[in-house]
């Protein structure tokens, strides 16, 4: 069969809710992928920032391996080895006091939202309390996520949503302050927007929302979804600011590519939130998962990868901004560590991504003009040379 007729059977039976590109992809090796007849591609987009480690990185696959061997799934009514193992390591990254397994970035934006609400149900003995999030922000599409994700193009068609949520303006910190209400409960902010076209919050933005959810008792969800694990320069990227939530979410490259996501709680939230039998999961933590997200954490510790994000950082903004002053169509870069985005200008980012597949680079799009890179975090500067030079020869 070849990729037509694979692509053909899949709109048969798949229900069309993703536009996919014209490719379908077989394996990968390193910072590669290979489609089903063999073609090579430069992946510049990482299953949307999933696959830090690339692909089939030394010990990864072995740690799954040898815990198929012995369990995958027994349910959160008994302990495992690895959700012990992997608690332990996320809670030493983030500096914070406890973790909750999900099994995805939104299930964990919809746990956060949980403990906020008990927080201040269990603090005023009432429920009804409201969440401020921001315009632009993308926390997720199921009911609760979408109530807070600031683009009402993803909202609107399935309205009403959860109520008492009030919208801001992303690193504005006076539309924070004129929103604020005797019911707010929390605050809820992206670290660093992805999907409203990469923008960091400010250092000043940051520490004003710390500062007035001290002042007022109101908890700070951060989302690092997709800024998390290393992308930044650092572990979490709140932590370039030295800015830390009440609770935190992360997914993505948490497992390495195995889906797993993880809602993390400071100390004040975690003795005062969510308590037996106000939450849980059925598959959430399981030992499959968690084995992933431990090897995660040692791979990184042994091997660097943080470090190394940070070393190569410079030579990648500054490859990037070669392209900012050669071609009038790239108007801007912004971003921070391997989580960069170009702002293109007169004609649409799409064609620079489809151009981009068509010569063996994988990137994608981010908001409505913006060229989004979210490599895995192994990159060396030859694949940022290779990058560049398809880029340039997409925009010429």
């Amino acid at each position: 069969m070849n990729m037509k007729e694979q692509m053909e059977q899949s709109e048969q039976s798949i229900l069309h809710t993703y536009n996919r590109f014209p490719v379908v992809l077989e394996r990968g090796e390193g910072c590669c992928v290979y489609d089903s007849q063999g073609k090579k591609y430069l992946d510049f987009a990482a299953g949307i920032a999933v696959n830090a480690l690339g692909y089939h990185y030394p010990g990864f696959d072995q740690a799954l391996k040898d815990q198929i061997d012995k369990l995958i799934h027994i349910s959160n009514l008994y302990y495992n080895e690895p959700i012990i193992e992997a608690g332990k390591k996320l809670v030493q990254a983030s500096g914070m006091a406890k973790a909750f397994f999900t099994n995805s970035g939104t299930e964990a934006i919809e746990g956060a939202l949980k403990a906020a609400k008990k927080y201040a149900y269990a603090r005023d003995g009432h429920a009804g309390h409201e969440i401020i999030a921001m315009n632009h922000s993308f926390h997720g599409r199921s009911v609760g996520a979408l109530s807070v994700t600031g683009n009402a193009h993803y909202r609107e068609p399935f309205e009403p949503l959860m109520g008492g949520v009030r919208f801001v303006d992303f690193n504005d910190l006076e539309s924070v302050k004129a929103q604020i209400t005797e019911k707010t409960c929390a605050i809820i902010a992206e670290t660093v927007q992805g999907e409203g076209g990469i923008y960091p919050a400010s250092l000043e933005f940051l520490a004003g929302l710390r500062a007035l959810c001290d002042e007022r008792d109101i908890l700070l969800i951060l989302d690092e979804i997709q800024c998390g694990m290393g992308r930044t320069g650092e572990y979490f990227a709140w932590q370039r600011y030295g800015v830390m939530p009440d609770i935190m979410t992360c997914a993505k490259a948490l497992g390495g590519g195995v889906p797993v996501g993880a809602f993390v709680l400071g100390e004040k939230a975690a003795a005062s939130s969510l308590a037996a039998g106000d939450h849980g999961t059925t598959y959430g933590g399981n030992p499959l998962v968690c084995a992933a997200v431990s090897c995660v954490f040692d791979i990184f510790e042994r091997d660097h990868i943080v470090e190394h994000v940070r070393e190569l950082t410079p030579y990648l903004e500054s490859s990037l901004d070669v392209l900012v002053e050669k071609y009038d169509c790239v108007a801007a870069r912004r971003g921070a560590g391997f989580m960069q985005g170009l702002v293109i200008q007169g004609r649409p980012v799409s064609e620079v991504v489809n151009r981009a597949l068509e010569k063996g680079l994988l990137v994608i799009s981010a908001g409505t003009d913006v060229l989004r890179l979210v490599p895995p975090l192994i990159i060396r500067r030859e694949h940022i040379d290779e990058m560049v030079s398809i880029l340039a020869s997409c925009l010429a």
